[in-house]
């Protein structure tokens, strides 16, 4: 059964799109830890991401790194944090995740919420920061 990444890849699922290549997709995570929270994954499907290959591992990193220059322009922190945990849905993916402060990367803490509007608006000041 296709992961919930999958469908947002193919389109059955809205996402708030940060950026995307023929293989990459990065946007917002739904259930964010801090303005900017942006999931990045290979529109390949593949469960654990180190069984990615080489190439394929690479290139998730090389986007990643892309997509958290933009948040990094686009979103006030110190930093963009990576994690992978690669538990909750059965797609690779990297979490890139804006903070100033340790206990901003804690996934025990409360989720944020944000309307749809104001949702848009955060993937489009990361976006129009990104190389074209």
């Amino acid at each position: 059964m296709p992961s919930i990444f999958t469908k947002i890849i193919n389109g059955e699922i809205p996402c708030f799109k940060v950026a995307e290549t023929s293989d990459y997709l990065a946007f917002l995570d739904i259930r964010p830890l801090t303005k900017g929270h942006t999931l990045v994954i290979p529109k390949k499907e593949v469960d654990y991401i180190f069984d990615l290959d080489q190439t394929e591992f690479a290139g998730l990193h090389l986007f990643s790194k892309i997509v958290a220059e933009g948040i990094k322009k686009a979103i006030p922190c110190l930093r963009v944090g990576v994690c992978v945990m690669g538990l909750e849905v059965p797609h690779a993916h990297i979490h890139l995740i804006p903070f100033s402060n340790l206990e901003e990367m804690n996934f025990a803490n409360p989720k944020l919420v944000f309307t749809n509007e104001e949702m848009a608006k955060i993937a489009n000041e990361i976006a129009i920061q990104l190389p074209k």
